[in-house]
């Protein structure tokens, strides 16, 4: 009898403490909007003294909103990750067990290391990920958390050209939500492995992930995942000499592209759009189609995309002999980009297409080659230009 009136006592206290989360939870908005909104330099202080802030409802929210801003902005991401593990800190360890915190710092090493990658600070991103490795080691063993790791790291591995490493981990992360009936994050990987395909220059790989990704995806859950993923599909089947599968694919995705009206994604629609066409043998679409994209990118300050589909215009036009249009590319295109954070060795891969567009030397298939070049520069910026100029 008396094993059996502890169970109740133990039922209760589980659900009171369901309730003070709840309640927790449903106030860490609140609260993390006071404290970011503190300046840094009093951060510190507030976090001291008001006990409200020691709570895992903040710490979950804090990690949370860190990992969904390290993309849009990793300089956020990266104080939101600090902030969360100074709350870890503040924890009642008799009301949060070590080990679920320690899970939750690993979470924020991961959020920080991830916003370091973003910002090409590699050495800081794989430290921060190391010791996310050693809270994780210390918490409660979740797979979940696991492959969360997996998968951030495995981003890091592909930035630094460690492909094979990459794919290893990511089929890992995969396999672990799988078998934790995450299908969603899954695809989320999936799509995340079809980019190391891509970076790898291997863009027939990286289809059959995708895919997959769009099986497993819950668009309403991430309808931004979902237009990548499909995005991303069109541009490999473009890329792989499939214009007419991507075509098809493009007009049953209408829908999911409209639904999203950003600039990023209206301008590499019309990109994608114009390489389409041109794979189909319609110029005159495609000139237009890149035309705009151009104007977008330029529009928005994205100097490289706006070089690559230049390009693009600079193929079409060498394709159809027009040398006097590519000279006028030729003038237009490096102003803009001399002014802007390209690096030197796409500059220079620039600078001498120029010049041979401005002699009427830019063959199609020199264009071809510096397309390309710039292409796998885009995700390695060491790959050194005089390699292609000593071929052409």
């Amino acid at each position: 009898m008396s094993y059996e009136l502890a169970l109740q006592r133990s039922a209760r206290r589980i659900e009171a403490r369901a309730v003070e989360l709840a309640e927790e939870r449903r106030a860490a908005p609140a609260l993390c909007d006071l404290l970011l909104a503190t300046p840094p330099d009093h951060r510190a202080e507030l976090l001291r003294d008001d006990a409200r802030l020691h709570a895992w409802g903040v710490l979950e929210r804090l990690v949370e909103e860190s990992g969904e801003a390290a993309i849009r902005s990793p300089a956020r991401a990266q104080d939101l990750a600090r902030l969360a593990l100074s709350v870890s800190d503040l924890l009642d360890r008799h009301r949060h067990p070590e080990e679920l915190i320690e899970d939750l710092r690993a979470r924020a090493w991961a959020a920080l290391g991830n916003a370091r990658r973003v910002t090409s600070d590699l050495r800081g991103a794989a430290n921060a990920f190391a010791t996310a490795a050693v809270h994780l080691a210390l918490g409660t063993g979740d797979r979940l958390e696991r492959a969360v790791l997996l998968d951030l790291e495995a981003s890091l591995l592909r930035d630094r050209r460690r492909f094979r490493e990459a794919q290893a981990l990511l089929g890992r992360a995969i396999t672990l939500f799988l078998r934790e009936g995450e299908r969603h994050l899954a695809g989320r990987s999936l799509v995340n492995l079809s980019t190391v395909y891509e970076h790898a220059a291997a863009p027939e790989e990286a289809i059959a992930p995708l895919h997959r990704a769009l099986e497993l995806i819950d668009a309403a859950a991430d309808p931004r995942l979902l237009l990548c993923a499909v995005h991303n599909l069109i541009t490999n089947l473009v890329g792989c000499g499939r214009p007419r599968e991507a075509r098809t694919l493009y007009l049953r995705s209408r829908p999911t592209y409209r639904a999203a009206t950003d600039a990023w994604t209206r301008n590499r629609r019309l990109w994608v759009l114009g390489r389409i066409a041109c794979g189909l043998g319609r110029p005159r679409p495609a000139e237009s189609l890149f035309r705009a994209a151009r104007d977008g990118f330029l529009a928005a300050e994205i100097p490289y995309d706006t070089a690559l589909v230049s390009l693009d215009l600079a193929l079409l036009f060498a394709g159809q002999g027009r040398s006097r249009e590519l000279r006028r590319l030729a003038e237009e295109m490096m102003p803009i980009f001399a002014s802007r954070q390209i690096h030197r060795e796409a500059l220079a891969a620039l600078a001498f297409l120029k010049t041979a567009m401005e002699s009427e030397q830019a063959s199609l298939e020199l264009v071809s080659r510096v397309a390309a070049y710039l292409r796998r520069a885009e995700h390695d910026p060491a790959l050194p230009f005089e390699e292609l100029r000593d071929t052409c």
